[in-house]
């Protein structure tokens, strides 16, 4: 009681006195008396009063349980009122049977409820049963009818195949009598999210009764047993994400899975044509038969009761059958990469009021004009584009303009009309959409004129991908009022314009990407006090930009920075709808990524007119991943500081006009794959070790100076010293005076302007290392010499 103490509907526990004779619980006032006292007094309870005590009772066990306690004895008579006013507080009381949970054990007492009929053991993945737990729960519960146990403890065995799952004791899982006696009652079972492997067992003409039989996220094989066609009561079917193939069985009788509504069996080696029953179920729902390997045409569903159809992912081939537009129930159509063709009808759609979401991307679909050019059924293009929550035809062999209407379709949230043959102007409403809006995809298609200027405030936008087109003019100013944005891709258009270095105040974007246009200027200093802090992805590659790299912009991505990558939860850009896509160079390859993981991160500022050194605070993006500064007209070293990007892959510095060595420390970049340095004007030894030992001849073309490993000019005394072993200002010194006294042997006139040339070119740093060389091996000689002639004595 004093470990929960203060919790508002549980009585609180005051303090306790002992004396002679007994020991005294002081506990809180409640002057209400006992809920089942107040409720035979008040004889019957609305249903908003009622709801209000069965919170309160609900909070006690939240709070319990998260105490790490379980009260065990809650009913009428343990819960008592603060007062009697009719708001008076409810709270638990009495805790006498109450016990600390043990953490990680499932409590062997819950076998003792012997009329429990339904139980969950569901998501308890970590946790532990008692030796014999699981046998004694399933022995002594005789009229437990439902038992879920996704994602099963460990400690049940671990079982990998549902052969060896003897603990639950179905009939002939080799059971327990408990439920061998009456296996009809089983309605439900349910074994997702669990580790079982091999072949389903033939099992189901014991349980005929069952309305549920869930088997997701396992690893099953082989075929589904044929048995399963006896289950004449099934309602739910779900057997998703598996690696069961061959033909799905067929009911045992033409009137079978009368009843049955959810048909989940996507993720799976399926194949063959789609069984012919399944186009008859007249209680069908939902289907999904995804990521399989179907073939064949589609059939015609006979029954309008379906609402969700997916069917992506297959090899089948054919037309939309026509019988899918008859669908009027239907909110959800999936049909992506299926290899689907013919002319889709866009009239036909009109029956469809209650779609919202379609998917028919990466196929080879034709569709009518009258979708974008309003020539004809204007209504039905107008009511097609209004209804749509998610519309993607990408891919496919679609042609004509985007119809201003197109404007009107405020409902939608995702619009990718990517990867088709699209033409025209954009409309100049487009930035008009509804804030709902948040994927406009018009990427490689053939659209031309000026990206519109009018993006309005309060907008959704997130991804504005309008890649790979023909548009021309400027970057549109209103983008700023664009606070969601996170995607920005205007790369191979013909764009003119210099930097948009206001787009740096939008909070949210990760990805930037202007490669291939006409952009051109210094990218200038930004008023902004810390611009582009969530950028990740910055692709300006083949523009005319021109000056010194933008040291402000690259010292303020902080997204680049400090990031603990085992700390990060990685996942896809995007919502659960719509995942980011986008191209990128990296790694000297042109890359797609279909998914973007939140931890990509790549610089490329390459086939510009950059000049100046490199910024030293590159070095400090320490989460970079991929830096690409080749062709441009950089000067200078490589710098040190690079020695810190820990996560590099790729560094392509090629066709600049770099000198100096290349930093030893490099060879601390252990993720390091690529690495070009070509056409440069660098010197000396090439770094062995690490990820250098793997790079061959044309990461160092063109550059005289460099020898060593993997190249076949071989190191001098010289050129094998590294930079970073600077020489002792004493020893400077000392070198001047005796290059000085030289001129006592040789002469004054020559003693002197050896110095006078020592001094004014930086003491000729390859003498002095040469000098300081050769004295270090001369003492290291000596050294032996002495040491060998020690030896000889003793």
């Amino acid at each position: 009681m004093q470990h929960l103490t203060g919790q508002p509907n549980i009585v609180e526990f005051k303090g306790a006195y002992e004396d002679r004779q007994s020991v005294h619980l002081v506990m809180e006032l409640c002057a209400g008396g006992k809920l089942f006292d107040r409720i035979i007094a008040q004889g019957h309870y609305s249903e908003r009063a009622a709801a209000a005590i069965c919170k309160a009772i609900v909070n006690v066990v939240h709070i319990c349980h998260f105490m790490g306690m379980m009260h065990r004895d809650l009913k009428p008579e343990n819960f008592v009122l603060s007062s009697k006013d009719d708001t008076s507080t409810l709270k638990a009381t009495e805790f006498g049977l109450s016990v600390f949970i043990e953490e990680g054990l499932i409590s062997p007492e819950i076998s003792h409820r012997s009329n429990l009929v339904s139980l969950d053991l569901s998501r308890n993945r970590g946790a532990e049963f008692a030796r014999d737990g699981f046998d004694s729960l399933v022995q002594n519960l005789t009229k437990l009818q439902k038992l879920h146990l996704s994602e099963l403890p460990a400690s049940m065995g671990n079982l990998k195949s549902l052969q060896n799952f003897g603990s639950l004791r179905l009939p002939v899982l080799w059971v327990h009598p408990c439920f061998s006696r009456e296996p009809h009652k089983i309605t439900s079972l349910s074994l997702d999210g669990n580790h079982f492997s091999g072949k389903i067992p033939n099992i189901f003409d014991n349980l005929r009764n069952l309305i549920s039989l869930s088997l997701s996220w396992n690893n099953f094989s082989d075929q589904i047993p044929p048995s399963i066609g006896n289950l004449t009561n099934l309602y739910g079917l779900y057997f998703s994400h598996n690696q069961l193939e061959g033909a799905i069985p067929s009911p045992e009788n033409e009137n079978g899975f009368s009843s049955l509504s959810f048909v989940r069996l996507g993720y799976n080696l399926f194949n063959g044509t789609i069984p012919s029953w399944l186009y008859n179920l007249p209680s069908l729902v939902e289907l999904d038969l995804s990521h399989n390997k179907f073939i064949g045409h589609i059939g015609e569903f006979q029954f309008d009761s379906l609402e969700k159809i997916d069917l992506s992912m297959n090899e089948l081939h054919g037309s939309i059958p026509t019988s899918i537009f008859e669908l009027v129930n239907l909110s959800s159509l999936k049909l992506f990469s299926t290899n689907l063709s013919g002319v889709l009808e866009t009239s036909k759609f009109e029956k469809l009021i209650n779609l919202t979401y379609l998917d028919l991307s990466n196929n080879m679909l034709l569709l009518t004009m009258s979708i974008f050019i309003p020539t004809c059924c204007k209504d039905h293009f107008q009511l097609l584009q209004i209804l749509f929550f998610f519309f993607s035809i990408s891919h496919n062999k679609l042609s004509g303009e985007i119809t201003p209407l197109i404007c009107k379709a405020s409902s939608k949230s995702a619009l990718d009309l990517s990867s088709n043959n699209f033409g025209g102007m954009l409309p100049h409403c487009l930035g008009n959409f509804g804030k709902d809006l948040s994927v406009l995809n018009l990427r490689r298609n053939q659209l031309h004129g000026t990206i519109p200027q009018t993006f309005l405030k309060g907008n959704s936008i997130r991804t504005l991908d309008l890649n790979g087109n023909q548009l021309e003019g400027q970057v549109p100013r209103s983008l700023i009022n664009c606070r969601e944005l996170e995607v920005l891709d205007l790369g191979n258009d013909k764009i003119n314009d210099t930097f948009p270095h206001w787009l740096g105040a939008l909070p949210k974007l990760h990805v930037l990407i202007l490669h291939s246009n006409h952009f051109h200027g210094h990218i200038e200093f930004s008023k902004i006090k810390s611009p582009f802090m969530s950028l990740r992805i910055i692709d300006l590659a083949h523009n005319d930009f021109e000056g010194d790299l933008p040291e402000m912009y690259l010292r303020s991505l902080k997204a680049i920075m400090n990031n603990d990558e085992g700390n990060v939860t990685r996942r896809y850009m995007g919502d659960t709808y719509y995942e980011d896509s986008t191209v990128v160079t990296i790694k000297g390859l042109e890359m797609e990524f279909v998914k973007i993981l939140n931890t990509f991160t790549t610089i490329d500022l390459c086939n510009n007119k950059f000049q100046g050194e490199i910024p030293e605070c590159i070095g400090n993006l320490n989460s970079l991943r991929g830096l690409n500064l080749s062709n441009n007209y950089l000067i200078g070293h490589i710098p040190l500081s690079f020695k810190n990007l820990k996560m590099l892959e790729s560094l392509d510095l090629s066709s600049n006009n770099l000198s100096g060595r290349i930093p030893q420390e490099l060879t601390s970049l252990t993720f390091l794959e690529v690495f070009n340095i070509s056409q440069n004007h660098l010197i000396g030894f090439i770094p062995q070790g690490s990820q250098f030992q793997t790079f061959g001849n044309d990461s160092y073309y063109k550059n005289s100076g460099l020898c060593g490993f993997p190249l076949s000019k071989r190191c001098t005394t010289d050129e094998v010293l590294e930079p970073s072993q600077e020489i002792e200002p004493e020893f400077e010194i000392g070198i001047d005076r005796k290059i000085t006294l030289m001129g006592y042997g040789c002469g004054l006139v020559i003693g002197f302007s050896l110095s006078y040339l020592i001094s004014s070119s930086g003491k000729l740093e390859w003498l002095v290392r040469f000098i300081h060389k050769n004295i270090h091996k001369k003492i290291i000689r000596n050294k032996r010499s002495t040491h060998g002639r020690g030896a000889r004595r003793s």
